[in-house]
């Protein structure tokens, strides 16, 4: 585990060290014909900026283990996203410029060169600056073309800044309802317009505005819904981020229960520093306890029958399964079927939406409809209409919103909270409300 974090601090490291180098050889060519106060003055600015970063970043990283506060984690995260993203776009459009300044250099070295020192020419009047020829300025004005694009992306290197900028103070609390209307054929007639209130990703280590995340539970709480469904990840790393935050949530109930899941972050993986597999047991025994304190019943792969007028349908949940990278592998459907008595309609709680793809739309096609969080939307896309896009996209091919695939559906909800980038731009934290329905 040590060796992993020494690992991920050094490739960390390594890479914005490359951007900051690269950037301030853009930035010194747009001040080159500067005076030297200016030049000191925007050097100073360049690497203090790029110092504070990095020291957060290090703090973040070594100091995982020492309580630096949520405000802290949070924001300091926010300016280092906020900082090198736009530094990478600048640096985007440098390299396609020293790109376009190679092509002219092979270009000159091969054809021009030649054809230069064989011209009877004068050439005093030229100024080749290694790979082009540039006029002489006209009206005293002396750009060149690397100064043009230098300017123009520093330019555009502020649209990003602003969005995520945007992201942060405004996205990110800002709760969306989305009512889905699901319709399923074998639904019992008792179950007819049975309201279901999804949330998932809560991710409490995160949260530092108390009466913004009152504002959306009051929005969950307002819904009425007869059953509330929660799939995972209650805290980023530790069961203590979820104390601040438990009266809030105890607020959210239904008549016909509130059942839950457990995400990838609650299991305590992510934390490097545990002093005994005791502790890190511990951990999550906390954060089932208060899951319990809720009135909130965790299925740890293993079902509940809900009955109503001598009818009924099956709520399956289990553990996270996840078939990206590290992620754990705990789920068990079959075992959460174990003693279940026939039921028409099975309605499944699973973090990961790769758990549908790879297990239950191949093995368990009982299944009806799986309820998914995990994605987030990668908190970073546009949706207009029906038109929606989101790096996401190209890890899960559920990534938001509700799928059919053959028969079988799945739901896959953008989240609550956040985590990493303290915003959302364009993909909005989202409570999912479904009323179920008999006929189309």
């Amino acid at each position: 585990m040590l060796l992993f974090k020494i690992k991920l601090i050094v490739i960390t490291l390594l890479i914005v060290m490359l951007l900051d180098i690269y950037s301030w050889q853009g930035i010194k060519n747009l001040i080159r014909h500067q005076s030297q106060k200016i030049k000191k003055i925007t050097s100073i600015f360049f690497w203090s900026i790029t110092l504070v970063t990095i020291l957060s970043l290090i703090i973040n990283l070594v100091f995982s283990g020492i309580n630096t506060g949520p405000v802290f984690r949070v924001y300091s995260a926010g300016f280092f996203f906020l900082v090198y993203l736009s530094k990478l776009f600048f640096c985007l459009f440098l390299f396609i410029e020293d790109i376009y300044r190679l092509f002219r250099w092979l270009v000159y070295k091969t054809f021009i060169r030649e054809a230069i020192s064989d011209s009877t020419h004068d050439l005093s009047e030229q100024n080749i600056e290694g790979i082009e020829l540039i006029e002489k300025p006209k009206n005293g004005l002396h750009l060149t073309r690397s100064q043009f694009i230098s300017r123009a992306a520093l330019l555009t290197t502020a649209l990003p800044f602003i969005i995520l900028t945007r992201g942060i103070t405004k996205g990110a609390y800002n709760y969306k309802i989305r009512r889905v209307q699901l319709h399923l054929p074998k639904l019992p007639k008792a179950f007819d317009g049975l309201k279901i209130l999804q949330i998932s990703d809560i991710h409490s280590g995160s949260f530092t505005d108390k009466d913004a995340v009152n504002n959306g539970i009051k929005m969950i709480v307002d819904e009425k819904a007869d059953i509330v469904f929660f799939t995972g990840d209650m805290v980023n790393n530790r069961s203590d981020e979820f104390n601040p935050w438990q009266d809030l949530f105890s607020q959210i109930k239904a008549p016909m229960g509130v059942f839950s899941t457990l995400g990838n972050h609650d299991y305590g993986d992510y934390v490097l520093d545990w002093k005994s597999p005791d502790e890190k047991k511990k951990n999550l025994d906390d954060l089932i306890k208060a899951q319990s304190d809720l009135g909130w019943k965790l299925l740890r792969n293993e079902h509940v029958i809900i009955d109503k007028k001598f009818q009924n349908l099956a709520i399956l949940g289990v553990e996270n399964w996840g078939d990206r990278g590290r992620f754990q592998k705990f789920g068990d459907i079959d075992k959460a079927k174990y003693h279940m008595p026939e039921s028409t309609v099975k309605l499944l709680l699973s973090h990961d939406p790769s758990h549908f793809d790879s297990i239950v739309s191949k093995h368990h096609k009982d299944i009806d409809v799986t309820f998914s969080g995990h994605t987030h939307g990668f908190q970073f896309g546009f949706e207009i209409g029906n038109l929606k896009w989101s790096p996401s996209q190209y890890i899960y091919p559920h990534w938001a919103g509700l799928y059919e695939v053959e028969k079988q559906k799945i739901y896959v909800n953008r989240g609550f909270g956040f985590l990493g980038f303290p915003g959302r731009v364009g993909i909005l934290p989202e409570i999912t409300v479904f009323t179920l329905s008999k006929e189309i």
